[in-house]
């Protein structure tokens, strides 16, 4: 199976259009425009019965003491965690494409609605549901779609990689909310092929 995108590269930055929050030279960051970026598949396995699409950083810092903290750094030696932005299934069969925008297209505080997504699918709860837990202002269930959102004092880029699954299953094994493990745990035994593209992105201006 091949997966393409229009919006960036495999291996290369992801424009500012897809993330959750863009560089600001007075404030370190401001919210992004937050759209999903537009994929499209080719080359899939007979019988395939639906798809599913994950997004996870692999850089998020495991330790959050120095996150987003004036005169310091988040060190690129610092242990490194998964950090879900997108948990999404049930897509149908006989799809080929996703929209840029389709499923996300600005940040909504406290969390998009789910898990009802576009052509039936439908969405898991994203890591900033756990994030913004503490914050009065953001807290809430994030469903679907939420892009990059890296500290603005990490010293390495963080990568992103969207993976699509082709799956021999037409709904998804899970009930209720679900999230990123949840589904990767019950996707066993039922992939018939994937696929990745790989994007990066930082938010620190000395790595501009």
């Amino acid at each position: 199976m091949r997966l393409r995108s229009n919006s960036f590269s495999d291996g290369q930055r992801i424009p500012g259009e897809f993330a959750f929050a863009t560089p600001d030279a007075a404030h370190h960051v401001r919210l992004g425009n937050n759209r999903n970026p537009h994929f499209a598949w080719s080359d899939v396995p007979e019988g395939v019965k639906s798809f599913a699409m994950i997004c996870v950083d692999l850089d998020a810092p495991s330790v959050g003491d120095d996150v987003n903290q004036e005169d310091r750094s988040v060190p690129a030696s610092l242990p490194r965690a998964d950090f879900f932005h997108w948990v999404l299934v049930d897509l149908p069969a006989n799809l080929r494409q996703i929209d840029a925008g389709e499923f996300s297209n600005e940040v909504t505080p406290r969390g998009k609605s789910g898990p009802s997504a576009p052509h039936g699918s439908r969405r898991g709860t994203n890591d900033y549901t756990g994030w913004f837990a503490n914050d009065n202002d953001m807290r809430g269930e994030y469903f679907g779609y939420d892009g990059p959102c890296p500290p603005w004092n990490d010293e390495i880029e963080h990568r992103y990689i969207f993976t699509l699954y082709a799956l021999d299953v037409e709904r998804f094994p899970v009930e209720g909310h679900f999230n990123g493990p949840t589904v990767l745990a019950a996707m066993q035994g039922h992939i018939l092929a994937q696929a990745s593209l790989a994007g990066t992105y930082t938010l620190n201006p000395k790595l501009l």
